[in-house]
């Protein structure tokens, strides 16, 4: 367990600072394209996204779901550590997402149209020019995720989770650099050749760079690779058919996605569109990224190799030990969210009221941050026993979920039933409740493939948490009112909205944690010993 403390600090903290600086870059990237009506956002957001689409399709599913038990049998049982499996792997994985990336180019005005459908003519001449620059980050973002998954496989976290960091640098230098020379810029009308490199060509150098640094770590995984054709023998049938049902579960996911973005298209221009949701779910996501990744990344390798020894009380196991202990972590963080949401809001608004309509659309996605937090364990435990088919099928009923919900929400806004302003709200809503149901789901299926799963004791643990953490949320929320509320000086600015942000999260937390402690909650201990592998020497 000293290992796997080690690992997920290690993760922890690259990740943290992954993410702390990715939250400076976007902060930047509102303040060169402001948000909330801003049609050249929701434009630079369809562009940047469709990328992305493809990177959680390798990455959350073919990659996380299939290859990592996959080299760590081979690093089990071949003679050569796995070196020749991983070179075959690696070969295929290349020219697989060359050809990717090249179809995707070709396909730019089709994909455009199918994210950005209800754009005004400007903003799909924009989102194409700005596509055509970011659709080659699918080579990188695929090598990225290829070569990270084989590091973390043989143990190797770090690199993985610090790579973003340069990437989030190079991002920043170009955004101020477009605001520098161009200023902030909200229509979709007026651009330049020059002002579209600028900017799709800083988010693609990004990613390049963030792939490319992990080979500089390929020799600490012990593994010598070199590009090798010869792809028989390598369990290509086996890895196919579990990788079919992976595809598939993230293709459904993108279908649905892809319905959200084409009827959110409807409020640009107007109110909370394309980029309010991307930005939204980012920050929703930050917690999820830092905590439960980094505590979940090192399980699933101990996960793969219990499965691999057959070692069914030890999954159950690992699993009711990773949801305990994200658990505490995450209930706290929810309560000092919802305390600080609107100067949380205000820091990638330019104004009160823009602030106030992103945190409507924050707040409904943090309606299941608990249920997907926990999710991860689940679902990377169907991952460990080799069943990507049964994920695939709860995540179908996610998606006719959120088809439904986006679709009904669309067709309320389009004969004006529902205002605009709530429709991005709606949509975030209609994804959280999708996301209950898919937990729901999920934990029933692997409760008939396992028998007990031992989380009745996490389930008794996170009632507690909760309980300290409505008082911890209460007087965050008193705080944000004694600072004036949404008139107060907590949303004048960005910078303010930052502090004020701090400020409120910071006090939630400490009172969560007193409570905790006043409950004699075993699982603080837990969560201290984790925090204190961060502090020098450790």
């Amino acid at each position: 367990m000293a290992g796997l403390g080690k690992a997920s600090a290690t993760v922890a903290a690259g990740t943290l600072a992954s993410r702390l600086t990715g939250l400076v870059r976007n902060i930047v990237l509102t303040a060169a394209l402001p948000v909330v009506g801003g049609r050249a956002a929701d434009a630079f957001s369809v562009a940047n996204q469709l990328p992305n689409s493809v990177y959680t399709l390798v990455s959350s599913g073919l990659l996380a779901g299939v290859i990592v038990p996959q080299i760590v049998k081979a690093v089990k049982t071949h003679t050569d550590g796995g070196s020749a499996f991983v070179s075959k792997l690696l070969t295929l994985g290349f020219v697989v997402l060359t050809a990717v990336t090249g179809l995707a180019v070709v396909a730019a005005p089709v994909l455009v149209q199918i994210y950005g459908g209800e754009f005004s003519p400007e903003g799909k001449a924009l989102t194409l020019a700005l596509a055509y620059w970011c659709l080659p980050q699918l080579l990188f973002y695929g090598l990225y995720a290829l070569v990270g998954e084989v590091l973390n496989a043989r143990r190797i976290f770090g690199p993985f989770a610090f790579a973003p960091i340069v990437n989030n640098i190079v991002s920043i230098i170009g955004f101020v650099a477009f605001i520098w020379l161009f200023g902030p810029w909200r229509s979709a009308s007026g651009w330049t050749p020059e002002m579209v490199a600028l900017m799709g060509g800083t988010a693609t150098a990004g990613i390049v760079v963030q792939a490319l640094i992990l080979f500089l770590f390929w020799r600490r995984a012990g593994l010598h690779v070199r590009p090798d054709f010869q792809w028989r023998g390598i369990g290509l049938r086996d890895i196919g058919r579990l990788a079919g049902w992976t595809f598939l579960m993230v293709v459904v996911g993108q279908i649905a996605g892809a319905f959200q973005v084409y009827v959110v298209g409807l409020a640009s221009g107007e109110a909370a569109a394309n980029a309010t949701l991307q930005y939204a779910w980012l920050l929703f996501m930050l917690p999820f990224s830092v905590i439960v990744l980094s505590l979940g990344t090192p399980y699933y390798t101990q996960l793969s190799e219990h499965v691999a020894e057959g070692r069914t009380e030890a999954v159950t196991a690992d699993l009711s030990s990773l949801t305990r202990t994200v658990g505490v972590f995450m209930v706290g963080v929810l309560a000092a969210m919802l305390a600080a949401i609107v100067p949380l809001a205000r820091v990638f608004t330019d104004s009160p009221d823009a602030a106030v309509a992103f945190a409507a659309v924050l707040a409904a996605y943090l309606v299941a941050l608990l249920p997907l937090s926990f999710q991860f364990g689940v679902q990377r435990t169907f991952y460990a026993l080799k069943d990507t088919r049964t994920p695939f099928f709860y995540t179908l009923v996610q998606s006719i979920l959120v088809i439904a919900s986006a679709t009904t929400a669309g067709i309320l806004a389009a004969n004006d039933v529902l205002p605009l302003v709530w429709l991005a709200p709606v949509i975030a809503l209609g994804q959280s409740v999708a996301n209950i149901v898919q937990f729901a789901l999920a934990v029933t299926l692997l409760r008939r493939r396992l028998g007990r799963l031992g989380l009745a004791h996490a389930g008794r643990g996170i009632a507690v948490f909760v309980v300290a953490a409505v008082p911890a949320a209460l007087v965050g929320l008193g705080l944000f009112l004694l600072a004036g509320g949404v008139d107060g000086w907590t949303t004048t600015n960005g910078f303010l909205g930052f502090l004020g942000a701090a400020l409120i999260g910071a006090v939630t937390l400490l009172v969560y944690v007193g409570f905790l402690a006043l409950f004699r909650t075993p699982e603080l201990a837990v969560a201290t010993r984790a925090l204190r592998r961060f502090l020098p020497g450790r």
